[in-house]
């Protein structure tokens, strides 16, 4: 038989499976306590090695029952062991081995807290043994009298944090000794004595006691009353300082346990403690489902720019690629968006991705780079780009605005609405050109120029799809079996609802529809919301449990439009993040595109 894998865990996995904390815990008094220690052979912990067990459980200061035995631990005892614990290979040749003793000993430990010195040795121990025989391991909760002492006592009461130092500190009845029985009876002093002392921390919970253990600092322990009353749901959360000013805007599907969890030892990004210091309280927005929730944590994080938050705190600095509406069209970067005739794509978050986008553009077509003003009537000297042939020279009316726009605006035109295909097809040869001439770290600057404006393309066509729409709602099932619904109107949620479990969804549907924000259409591909909003919705509605209920009109995307050209982004995407110059594309990778490439 395979033995399985084990791995030594560490107090922090040996909470629960997902390492949460109960919010519904029992206070210290009432809580069941299984206090164990094991004698082993010194060795690592894989599956055997123990010789003694000892474990005594109590409630309430009270001793409900005793589990002692010695383990035969199949193998060779250590003299230094011997020594030490008095244990010899005689006592050990009659005794069970640990298979035969687990049942017995996990039935034991059933519902109660396991209580240990140096608590990841013995579990460890234990768990390896389960691993080991086929036992499903029961992941009781665990408290480490060691890491209590570390937090609850100071070095001038302790000189350190061994067992028989605290078994001396609180005075226990029994002294240890190295033998299991004797050390878990001391171990329950200690951990009575400990229990006296999380009072005056204000730890009167078993979670209020997990979480003391661990490295919570004193900002969080003093600050944790912040998420007290805070309800249940989905929704926003703010903290705010004394001057009502929102620090930090976050969002959860259980907005009091994940406020809670600022105050636990997960929680270690150093900004956040400086944010819970000068928090004076946590303010709730309700809301009716997740979606709702990440929509309003966007536009509470754009409104108050919170500065605690680093994420979607600017969204006005978007910048557009714009071709202008001219004889001669160029590209431009512009901070707006107006009907003006013109085309654009976007947006970007940056003018440094516009101009690697751009510079894609270039790379296909012989769009002038030049920023003056050309005459129809007369002429301009021509730049350095037209004397080496990357541009048409319509400075010097080289080129008729009807060809120019043909050549070289109308593909750009086309890619920002349409099949992007013409000019990722000349991107891709360009590329190929640069890697047959071993020019790699040339050919890598442009397919991240491909790169940069493929994702522009992409993104771009996939908002407008929605946004065109006047009005899309949508409905998924809640895990409680009632329906999410969402008013989407051009791309913006103007209105959210969830329907009561085991009833038709339709009156809150209409009701929804009828108190929904009035969103009025616009220019661009996110005329009434952030592009991020969009996108959040976007994914929503994306969703293989997602429902459309009713559209205004055909949510459509084209044909040969920047969609079916995901693939190769991605495998450019990967190939740049093995800043690999030679990776080709394969067939596969391109369904209008036989050839191979080099990305």
């Amino acid at each position: 038989m395979t033995q399985p894998a084990y791995v030594q865990g560490t107090l922090d996995t040996l909470l629960s499976a997902d390492g949460s904390v109960d919010p519904a815990a029992l206070s210290l008094a009432d809580t069941t306590f299984v206090v164990l220690d094991l004698e082993t052979t010194g060795g690592a912990p894989d599956g055997a090695g123990i010789t003694e067990i000892g474990a005594v459980k109590v409630r309430a200061g009270e001793r409900l029952g005793e589990f002692a035995t010695l383990v035969n631990p199949g193998e060779a005892l250590p003299p230094f062991i011997t020594v030490l614990t008095g244990i010899t290979e005689a006592m050990l040749r009659p005794a069970p081995p640990i298979e035969t003793v687990l049942p017995s000993l996990l039935e034991f430990l059933r519902g109660a807290v396991l209580v240990a010195h140096n608590a990841p040795y013995d579990v460890g121990f234990l768990k390896a043994a389960c691993a080991r025989h086929g036992y499903p391991w029961p992941n009781p909760r665990v408290l480490d009298t060691a890491a209590l002492a570390r937090r609850a006592l100071t070095r001038d009461e302790v000189p350190n944090r061994k067992l028989g130092t605290l078994a001396h500190f609180f005075r226990s009845t029994v002294q240890p000794n190295h033998r299991a029985l004797d050390d878990a009876k001391a171990t329950v002093d200690v951990l009575h004595g400990l229990i006296e002392r999380l009072g005056s921390f204000q730890v009167h919970t078993l979670g209020d006691a997990v979480e003391f253990a661990r490295a919570v600092t004193p900002a969080q322990r003093r600050q944790r009353h912040l998420a007290d009353g805070l309800p249940h749901v989905p929704g926003v959360y703010l903290f705010r300082a004394a001057d009502d000013r929102p620090l930090y805007v976050g969002t959860s599907k259980d907005i009091a346990t994940r406020v809670r969890s600022y105050f636990t030892a997960g929680e270690k990004r150093a900004r956040i403690s400086e944010m819970l210091t000068a928090a004076v309280r946590v303010e709730a927005v309700e809301c009716a489902h997740p979606l709702e929730a990440e929509v309003r944590e966007l536009r509470l994080i754009a409104a108050h720019a919170p500065p605690y938050n680093r994420r979607s705190k600017f969204p006005e600095r978007v910048v557009w690629l714009k071709l202008t509406a001219e004889a001669y069209p160029r590209l431009s970067v512009v901070r707006k968006l107006t009907e003006d005739g013109a085309t654009y794509l976007g947006p970007f978050s940056s003018r440094r991705t516009a101009e690697l986008a751009a510079a894609g553009v270039y790379d296909a077509v012989p769009l002038r780079q030049c920023n003056h003003k050309l005459s129809l009537r007369s002429k301009t000297p021509a730049c350095a780009l037209a004397e080496l042939g990357r541009c048409p020279a319509p400075c010097e009316h080289e080129i008729t605005p009807e060809e120019y726009d043909a050549r070289a605006a109308l593909p750009f035109r086309t890619a920002t609405s349409g099949d992007p295909g013409p000019v990722v097809d000349a991107i891709l040869a360009r590329i190929d050109t640069l890697a047959d001439r071993e020019r790699f770290e040339e050919a890598a600057v442009v397919r991240s120029r491909l790169i940069a404006l493929l994702r522009a393309l992409v993104r771009m066509q996939r908002l407008a799809a929605l946004t065109r729409l006047e009005e899309i709602v949508a409905a998924r099932r809640d895990d409680r079996g009632g329906w999410e619904i969402s008013v989407i109107r051009h791309g913006r949620l103007a209105a959210a609802a969830t329907s009561p479990p085991r009833e038709h969804p339709r009156p809150t549907l209409d009701a929804a529809r009828l108190t929904a924000e009035t969103v009025l259409p616009g220019p661009g591909p996110a005329p009434a919301a952030t592009a991020e909003e969009t996108e959040r919705i976007l994914a929503w509605l994306e969703r293989p449990d997602t429902r459309l209920v009713e559209t205004s009109g055909d949510w459509v995307s084209p044909v040969r439009g920047a969609a079916r050209f995901i693939a190769l982004l991605t495998r450019a995407e990967a190939a740049a993040s093995h800043q690999d110059s030679t990776v080709r594309l394969s067939v596969s990778d391109r369904s209008d595109d036989a050839r191979s490439h080099r990305l």
